[in-house]
């Protein structure tokens, strides 16, 4: 007979950590040479942290645009740096990287088909390479996917991103239920396949065995969610169900 449970339903996805948003820095003057840089790479800044000055002495003559330093648009952790003493960088060069926030979020990879099971602020949890485990809620889901890979994605925000690395990989589990849900299981044993179909065979009058349809859910261990088809008090064949016809008439065993 059907057994009462309560099921955690996860998604396990592969993905990758990546930064919340990084913003890109440079100069807003040409030909103007860089006399010093202040930070490096992993360097922690606060917003209007200065990053480098600029050598006043080259300015161009009769330059009004602002100049003599470049600074941090925001808190963050500098990712790269571009800069160099004594260069003279475009104004459109990229100088300097800086991860907003030093915020960090993991990016899953989804089939086609699981984009659509998630759902903004769902948990999830993450594991990294080194075995730390960091818990975190969607963020966003991607409205499409790929029509070259079939992949989509989802961003999960990380409640702490403090020592994880940008671009390493990672593996995370997403709570589709919230929590535990309540559900009916058979063992695995019970259920049998013919086709597209799942059926089981249920015993009815004078003990003989008739075939039912049923549709079934999740697997866990060696039971299987049962969604539709069958009554909390019918009895089923638990094992030896290949070898059963319908009609046939079997020994019932009370446990």
């Amino acid at each position: 007979a059907l057994r009462p449970e309560q099921w955690v339903q996860t998604l396990s996805a592969n993905g990758s950590i990546i930064p919340w948003q990084e913003a890109v820095i440079g100069s807003q003057l040409q030909g103007v040479r860089i006399a010093d840089v202040k930070v490096s790479i992993g360097d922690r800044v606060q917003r209007g942290k200065v990053l480098a000055t600029l050598d006043n002495t080259l300015r161009p003559a009769g330059s009004t645009a602002p100049q003599g330093r470049i600074v941090a648009p925001d808190d963050g952790v500098i990712s790269a740096v571009n800069a160099n003493v004594g260069t003279m960088p475009k104004s459109d060069a990229e100088l300097f990287r800086l991860i907003r926030q030093g915020r960090l979020e993991w990016q899953a990879e989804l089939t086609a088909e699981e984009p659509m099971r998630l759902r903004r602020g769902m948990r999830v949890s993450v594991t990294l390479g080194d075995g730390r485990t960091v818990q975190g809620t969607v963020r966003a889901i991607s409205p499409k996917v790929e029509m070259q890979t079939r992949f989509g994605h989802a961003l999960v925000r990380l409640e702490d991103s403090s020592n994880i690395v940008a671009g390493v990989f990672a593996r995370g589990t997403f709570d589709l239920t919230n929590g535990k849900r309540k559900l009916a299981s058979l063992p695995q044993t019970a259920v049998m396949q013919r086709g597209s179909q799942s059926y089981v065979l249920v015993v009815e009058a004078e003990s003989r065995v008739h075939e039912r349809t049923v549709r079934i859910g999740q697997r866990v261990g060696d039971r299987i969610e049962i969604k539709q088809g069958l009554a909390a008090n019918e009895r089923v064949v638990k094992t030896g169900g290949p070898f059963l016809t319908e009609g046939d008439v079997v020994q019932v065993v009370a446990r």
